[in-house]
């Protein structure tokens, strides 16, 4: 993250912190899955771990990086800085070691699912696989329908409110919320041997608290009330704010 506060200052583009996020945490959890304790080869519920989090941080870092290397910033990170002013690049790095450190807590229900010391794959491991393969399909998906959205010069000032968009002001949060469930999944042995596996529901819980409440919706959700108040109005008034919903007429 360090890095990352060199290239955005660099850039001007405060985006790529994300993108820097989500790469880091994503080898940070290869790593972490991976790390041998002992002599004994990492197990399969270790391989998929590592397999599963890499690919999550690849789709999800690479995504974000194209777009800050096309688009305006990041409205986040642009009213950071109108509202830091000349304070913005030191506030910016503690910013952003906060968010190395979100990212290091993530790691440990990471951590925890791959080190679960039951034998051989289960049925739990299938359920947790699928989840999250359906979580990482659902927010590319979602990623996709908005850039399409953007590159609409017709949709200019309007939201996107079409696809998983109609059912969702967040659906990418919420699928990036669904991924994370996976991991307690992995993690805990229902018959008690591995009481460590409990520590991987904070993941879900800490990642659920900062999107709906610290650097995702509220900030993106300030951002649009002020720039189209009208549409958004009306968006918001007919559309879940984080959970998939069919919409109100």
């Amino acid at each position: 993250m360090a890095t990352a506060w060199l290239v955005q200052r660099r850039t001007g583009q405060g985006g790529w912190a994300d993108a820097f996020w989500s790469l880091g945490l994503g080898s940070a959890g290869v790593f972490v899955a991976l790390f041998p304790i002992d002599d004994t080869a990492p197990s399969a519920r270790q391989i998929l771990a590592a397999c599963l989090i890499g690919a999550w941080g690849l789709r999800l870092g690479l995504h974000i990086a194209r777009r800050a290397r096309s688009a305006e910033e990041d409205p986040r990170y642009a009213r950071l800085r109108q509202d830091w002013g000349p304070h913005f690049q030191s506030r910016m790095f503690g910013f952003l070691m906060l968010q190395a450190g979100a990212a290091a807590f993530l790691a440990l229900s990471i951590l925890v699912a791959a080190r679960n010391p039951a034998p051989g794959l289960t049925l739990q491991d299938i359920i947790a696989t699928m989840m999250f393969m359906a979580a990482l399909f659902g927010e590319g998906i979602a990623d996709r329908q908005l850039s399409r959205f953007k590159t609409e010069p017709a949709n200019r000032g309007k939201v996107c409110d079409t696809g998983l968009w109609a059912w969702s002001r967040h659906p990418n949060y919420f699928f990036e919320w669904l991924g994370w469930c996976a991991w307690p999944i992995f993690a805990i042995n229902l018959n008690g041997d591995w009481a460590w596996g409990w520590l991987a529901l904070s993941g879900p819980a800490y990642i659920y608290w900062l999107l709906t409440s610290v650097s995702g919706v509220p900030l993106l959700e300030a951002h649009m009330r002020r720039s189209r108040p009208e549409a958004f109005a009306a968006y918001a008034a007919r559309t879940s704010v984080f959970f998939p919903m069919p919409p109100r007429n």
